[in-house]
């Protein structure tokens, strides 16, 4: 298994934790996730642009914009919402 580091801010911090988990696995995606952490579900919604504002900033250090990124990002998002792939 390929496992990403844990972020060094994270791993210096006695109180943090992993809110969730995304594996590819024979070409379909397997996920864990902390639930009871937000009482809204709303935070999640924040929790998930803030991880398209990261993604898009690592495409802008590949030579695409971040906003191409983003819009490309809410592409895929408008898609997947439209016609789910996943029946999670």
């Amino acid at each position: 298994m390929d496992e990403l580091p844990i972020p060094h801010g994270a791993a210096m911090n006695d109180d943090s934790f992993e809110l969730a988990r995304v594996w590819m696995a024979a070409g379909n995606q397997h996920v864990s996730l902390a639930t009871g952490v937000w009482e809204d579900p709303a935070a999640w919604g924040i929790m998930l642009v803030d991880l398209a504002r990261h993604l898009a900033a690592t495409y802008e250090a590949s030579g695409m914009s971040r906003e191409a990124a983003l819009e490309r990002i809410r592409a895929g998002l408008d898609a997947e919402w439209s016609s789910a792939t996943d029946t999670a």
